[in-house]
């Protein structure tokens, strides 16, 4: 008996909880700006701790790698910078695939800044490529190649590295695979990142491969190992992506 009215007594507290919700009556808010003002309030034991990893990552971005006499600038739709970029990755390819590779593609939108003439560092490989991309070799249909090139004429070029495109008004006019004319009906193999190869930057026609092989290396490892071997860094427009 006692237990029965324990329990209809809980049931009717719990039912009549029920009936009743809580609603915020009031409720004030303050803006704390994050800028320079919060540099008084700097946790000083925290930054004595970052200190030491701090000046170990600045000698470490601060070794130098190579030299480049003049500046490799960034610009569409070809440029030194892209030009570099593009033919560093296609060498760095030859060597890591077990395969022939015909050409390579980079993004001007991931050319995240230029070198100025003077030494080149570790640093600015590292602001040149801040992801962690990856080296991947499809093999493309020629058809998928041409369509490559149309998005290259429709949003102003690309980085391109065993091949030379000429489009007039938006549209391609000729497209040069070594010393050959592109043929639509060949299969060819295309070094360029994993990142571009899920079609990002316009270049769906990536995601169209046959076959797709990734190296597991950083493309950044091999722009750093490129600048090391390379020891002068010179790259230069050479016509290689004309748009008229």
């Amino acid at each position: 008996m006692r237990k029965s009215f324990y329990l209809l007594f809980l049931l009717s507290v719990l039912s009549g909880c029920g009936r009743h919700t809580l609603r915020v009556a009031d409720a004030t808010t303050e803006a704390i700006p994050v800028n320079s003002t919060a540099d008084a309030i700097q946790d000083s034991s925290y930054l004595d701790i970052l200190a030491p990893i701090k000046a170990d990552m600045e000698r470490e971005m601060n070794v130098q790698l190579g030299y480049a006499p003049e500046e490799l600038w960034v610009g569409a739709p070809e440029c030194p910078m892209l030009n570099w970029a593009s033919d560093a990755l296609w060498e760095a390819a030859k060597k890591a695939y077990n395969g022939h590779v015909d050409i390579a593609i980079v993004n001007m939108g991931g050319m995240r800044c230029s070198w100025p003439a003077g030494p080149i560092t570790r640093g600015n490989v590292f602001e040149l490529m801040p992801f962690d991309n990856r080296l991947v070799i499809l093999t493309l249909k020629g058809e998928d190649v041409l369509s490559l090139c149309e998005s290259f004429a429709q949003y102003g070029g690309q980085g391109v590295a065993g091949m030379r495109v000429k489009t007039v008004n938006e549209r391609v006019a000729e497209v040069m695979i070594g010393e050959k004319a592109l043929d639509v009906h060949s299969e060819y193999t295309v070094a360029t990142s994993d990142y571009l190869a899920g079609g990002a930057d316009h270049m769906e026609a990536l995601t169209h491969y046959t076959d797709y092989w990734d190296s597991d290396l950083l493309i950044r490892d091999l722009y750093i190992e490129t600048v090391r071997e390379q020891d002068t860094i010179r790259a230069a427009v050479d016509g290689r992506m004309t748009m008229l």
